[in-house]
């Protein structure tokens, strides 16, 4: 109770009537009156000056409702006021959720983004939105049907927005179910409580086809005479509002091809098949913020040959031989003709036809060339050089589209009735040191041929015929002279073979006429004396590899080497060279044993020779390193802390991580560390550290955290990592 005056009271909804104050009277004043909006439930006793609700005040229907009071006297004037009296009803959670639909549709594409929403459902509280009793919380309450262990969709609690999960994204498939049925709730209090009200809902999903798909190999006719760029093929993503864009497979120096807004893909210019044939790029999707919104494709693009090359010549002027004794029918060559279009393809297909023959003496048509292949052959009878000693031909050659003239001259030449013969039988001795170059010439030869010069049947090719079963010399013929030039076409070694027996035959590479054969005119010989040069000496291997502990001790054996002299020669280690190493590491004992060392070449003498061999040894690691805590940013809670924060650390070894399988972190049992710390295993390398309390100052505290290797041996290791707890930064950074 009180005197009058102005007066704010706070009711909760429903509760039926009650007292709200009682107002006392101050002479001359005799009773009260109240007006305004009193909704007919509120009202004020005139001679108590008892206000009260006499009924439920509902939120929902009027929140606020204001009153004026006043004092009067004895005649039923006002002595005080009016006084102005808000009563301020206060919210219950009286009323349920209610979805704005009995029933809701949607569609959502197959291969659609996990997170990305597709549809949403809505609902709506009646209580007073600035209290939880009308905080809504969406969930999904059943899947029908759920074949996988994990739903296909999810749905923001805040928003009602639903999308695909990862699940789903994946295994979407129309084709396997095309229709889902999810079943919504929607809770107030934000879902929170027990006594919450809840309401739900029916939702009808259709699955659809995606539509980001690669099209089909694109084909494009070569040398399109289209004005471009040309539209050739279209990509849809599944969602709106994206940007396209190309990426190259191969290193272009401009890719010919580009893609719209629309995902319309275009070809900028008239492509050559001669040039590339094939075309291979991505296409993706993005969004606004640049991120990809599909998986890639991958387009393939074909481009078709058209005729437009003709026939080539392969050589301007062919020149077939042809032996006057050649039978009618015999084939005497061939004319090769190409052509850039696609193999294999009637645009490439070549046919050949003989125009003309000069002269055409002593009768038309000596020679006719396949169609299809460019065999050339004699027709019936044999060509006579008294005739003419040469033919010149114009062949024809095309293709369904072009015409080429290629130029052939027949050159007719004396049968091969004559030997080549030499013009010693035996040419002596040769001496050659063993060092010799590769290459070098050690005799020229010569033999002589009575056919028509110029002509395979004159030409003299030369062998060894026998003694060099190795191919150790080669012989070289001077096309003008057919002078042999006997050369050195592998290393001579003396201690391998010292002298060498050569028989060298000389022959034509026409053949020779029936009745004529190769006799011992066209034989020579010559010895090959190697004379010994003082070899270097030789190690057993070129290469000495052997694998140590790094904890080996020093002055311990590591191997023996070993070297001899091809001729026999007495040698020894002189000294061990080291590479990559600062300091000495090695030794060597006059016998050829090596003491610890790592990588070094070993010289050895043998006479006035000198080699070397290169030794390499790999260390194997020992477990000798303790753990650590990797430094690679600091480690913070931002002040105050409020409970569930957790951070990364890391261990790392300085040893190979063979020795290792994972590390194991602890609490070190000091200072309270395990009241105020706990630390969980995230992997093989990481933990997250988390505090177990809010109770922290704002300062940095040292924790005591062992680690351990699990090498063998296994080594542990105590380290203090330093946590700041520190006021932070909107972007949770301490300042």
């Amino acid at each position: 109770s009180g005197p009058l005056k102005d007066m704010d009271f706070s009711v909760q909804e429903g509760g039926g009537a009650r007292i709200l104050h009682q107002f006392t009277l101050e002479p001359p004043a005799v009773s009260f009156r109240a007006s305004g909006e009193k909704a007919g439930i509120i009202d004020i006793e005139p001679r108590s000056g008892i206000l009260y609700i006499n009924g439920s005040l509902d939120w929902e229907t009027k929140p606020v409702h204001k009153l004026q009071v006043e004092s009067l006297n004895k005649s039923g004037n006002v002595v005080k006021g009016p006084h102005a009296v808000t009563i301020y009803v206060e919210d219950i959670n009286d009323n349920p959720p209610e979805f704005n639909q009995t029933r809701y549709y949607g569609v959502v594409r197959q291969n659609s983004r996990p997170g990305k929403p597709f549809m949403y459902v809505y609902a709506t509280d009646r209580d007073d939105p600035r209290t939880p009793h009308a905080q809504l919380s969406y969930s999904i309450l059943h899947h029908f049907p759920n074949p996988y262990a994990e739903m296909l969709f999810q749905i923001d609690n805040a928003t009602g927005a639903i999308s695909p999960s990862r699940t789903g994204s994946y295994y979407l498939n129309p084709q396997k179910q095309d229709n889902f049925t999810l079943v919504v709730s929607v809770k107030d209090m934000a879902g929170m409580t027990a006594n919450a009200f809840t309401s739900s809902v029916d939702v009808i999903i259709t699955v659809m086809e995606s539509l980001w798909k690669a099209p089909p190999i694109i084909r494009i006719k070569e040398n399109s005479t289209q004005i471009h760029p040309v539209s050739i093929s279209k990509v849809q993503s599944n969602e709106p509002d994206v940007t396209y864009d190309i990426f190259e497979k191969e290193k272009l120096p401009k890719l010919p091809f580009s893609i719209s807004e629309n995902g319309d893909i275009y070809v900028t210019k008239p492509l050559d098949r001669e040039e590339k044939d094939t075309y291979t790029f991505f296409v993706v999707s993005k969004d606004k913020e640049g991120e990809l919104v599909d998986k890639p494709l991958q387009i393939h693009i074909i481009v078709e040959d058209i005729n437009d090359n003709p026939p080539v010549c392969q050589q301007p002027l062919t020149v077939i031989e042809v032996q006057e004794n050649e039978m009618g029918g015999s084939n005497i060559g061939k004319v090769f003709a190409t052509d850039r279009d696609e193999e294999d393809t009637l645009n490439s297909r070549l046919q050949f036809k003989i125009l003309s023959q000069e002269p055409e003496y002593p009768t038309k048509n000596l020679f006719y060339i396949q169609q299809d292949t460019g065999n050339l052959h004699l027709t019936g009878r044999s060509l006579n050089k008294r005739d003419s000693a040469k033919y010149f031909l114009k062949v024809l050659v095309t293709d369904p589209g072009f015409e080429t003239i290629c130029d052939v001259e027949v050159h007719v030449i004396d049968i091969n009735d004559q030997i080549p013969i030499f013009e010693k039988s035996d040419y002596q001795n040769v001496s050659v040191a063993e060092d010799i170059s590769v290459g070098t010439v050690i005799l020229e030869i010569q033999a002589t041929d009575g056919d028509e010069p110029a002509t395979g049947s004159s030409l003299i090719i030369y062998q060894v015929k026998e003694g060099d079963l190795n191919q150790t010399f080669i012989i070289e013929t001077d096309p003008e002279t057919n002078r042999g030039f006997v050369k050195i076409n592998k290393a001579l070694d003396f201690e391998r073979m010292p002298v060498y027996n050569l028989v060298i035959n000389a022959t034509n590479p026409e053949p020779l006429v029936p009745g004529v054969q190769y006799n011992s005119s066209s034989l020579t010989t010559f010895k090959v004396f190697v004379t010994n040069v003082d070899d270097p000496p030789v190690f057993l291997e070129p290469v000495y590899k052997k694998e140590v502990s790094e904890d080996i001790p020093v002055n311990t054996l590591v191997m023996t080497v070993e070297a001899y002299d091809p001729e026999g020669d007495s040698v020894r280690i002189s000294k061990i060279v080291l590479k990559e190493m600062q300091g000495k590491y090695a030794q060597y004992l006059a016998w050829g044993k090596i003491l610890f060392l790592q990588k070094s070449y070993l010289l050895i003498e043998g006479g006035a020779q000198k080699s070397k061999a290169f030794l390499t040894l790999h260390l194997r690691d020992v477990n000798d390193n303790r753990p650590q805590i990797a430094m690679d940013y600091p480690t913070f809670f931002c002040y105050p802390v409020s409970g569930g924060e957790r951070t990364l650390i890391k261990a790392t070894d300085a040893d190979e991580q063979f020795f290792y399988s994972k590390f194991t972190f602890s609490l070190a049992d000091e200072m309270n560390t395990r009241n105020n710390w706990e630390i969980s295993k995230f992997n093989a390398t990481h933990a997250y550290l988390s505090p177990k309390h809010a109770n922290f100052e704002e300062k940095a505290y040292d924790v005591p955290i062992i680690l351990n290797d699990n090498g063998n041996p296994p080594l542990e290791n105590k380290v203090n990592l330093k946590v700041s707890i520190c006021k932070c930064s909107s972007e949770n950074s301490c300042f």
